[in-house]
């Protein structure tokens, strides 16, 4: 367990805290914790950050060897996590994603993915990815002295106005929509690409509603589009992820209909804005996201170090 005095990194903030303590959380313990954190970045701004509390728990849906790590956070004195460094398990690399407050300062920044880096490799993590805010020059430079290098670019954040809100859109006559709250007898529709357990995982956390999971079914009640959609009610900020529509079925406008009765839900629940995040190289995606409202906010990139 370790400290570091709040004003070498958190100077200028109205929420001065003498210290913070280092600790670590495991399993849903970490989930809560961090969900905890960025509910708290949610709601001191509207846009800050690279992620959502519910991007976290959607990544919870399936089992992955960083379950069982010690994930690394900070704590002060009220005992309020005020940043943390995550690990997630992507198969082919891990994931290091720093996080902090909107108010922290470069000092303490620099010190969190410094001491995360740190973790990782004391860890035996090997073949880290970091996703940046193309705009944080501070964590760019720290990543870049530990030579990091851009892989991937770009990913776009786009944010939607509750009152933007589309209408929705008309469904083909040939199919027909519904949640998992009326398909319960019937296997989950993410079951092929999440694997077996994605239910019950989902279930565990605290942000999944099974009336915002919605699918479209054809004629033979096959499985022809789906979407989550998650509500942060702590934050009023809703989240889109995933979306997909089978390669059968494409060209139909599945996809636009589930989004946007998902974005109507999402707003009637209570959100006063809603994210999705997609890949530059998308233009499907983007003229979709583009087409229904959604305004690209901050562009980011996944960089990593090889092992």
């Amino acid at each position: 367990m370790g400290g570091l005095p709040a004003a070498n990194g958190r100077s200028g903030s109205p929420r001065y805290i003498a210290r913070v303590r280092e600790e670590h959380r495991v399993g849903i313990g970490y989930l809560e914790e961090v969900t905890t954190l960025l509910q708290r970045v949610r709601a001191a701004h509207p846009t800050a950050g690279v992620f959502e509390a519910a991007d976290f728990q959607w990544w919870w849906r399936t089992p992955r060897s960083t379950d069982v790590f010690p994930q690394l956070f900070w704590f002060d004195d009220a005992g309020r996590p005020e940043a943390a460094v995550i690990a997630t398990d992507w198969g082919d690399a891990i994931g290091l994603n720093p996080i902090v407050m909107p108010d922290a300062g470069p000092d303490w920044i620099a010190h969190v993915v410094e001491r995360g880096l740190v973790h990782a490799d004391e860890s035996g993590v090997d073949g880290v990815e970091v996703v940046i805010d193309r705009a944080d020059d501070v964590v760019a430079d720290v990543l870049a002295g530990h030579r990091f290098t851009v892989m991937e670019d770009e990913l776009v954040d786009s944010w939607l106005a509750a009152d933007a809100r589309p209408a929705t859109s008309t469904l083909h006559e040939d199919y027909r929509l519904s949640s998992r709250l009326d398909t319960m007898l019937r296997p989950h529709h993410m079951i092929q690409r999440s694997g077996p357990d994605v239910e019950t995982r989902l279930r565990q956390t605290s942000l999944y509603r099974p009336d915002l999971d919605l699918l479209v079914l054809d004629s033979d009640d096959r499985v022809a589009a789906y979407g989550l959609f998650w509500f942060d009610p702590e934050t009023a900020t809703g989240l889109v992820e995933p979306m997909r529509t089978e390669d059968d079925h494409q060209r139909r406008g599945l996809g636009r209909h589930v989004l946007t009765t998902g974005i109507n839900l999402l707003v009637d629940a209570g959100a006063d804005r809603i994210k999705i995040g997609y890949r530059q190289d998308n233009p499907a995606a983007s003229t979709l996201y583009a087409g229904v409202g959604f305004k690209p906010v901050k562009h980011c990139a996944v960089v990593s170090r090889a092992s």
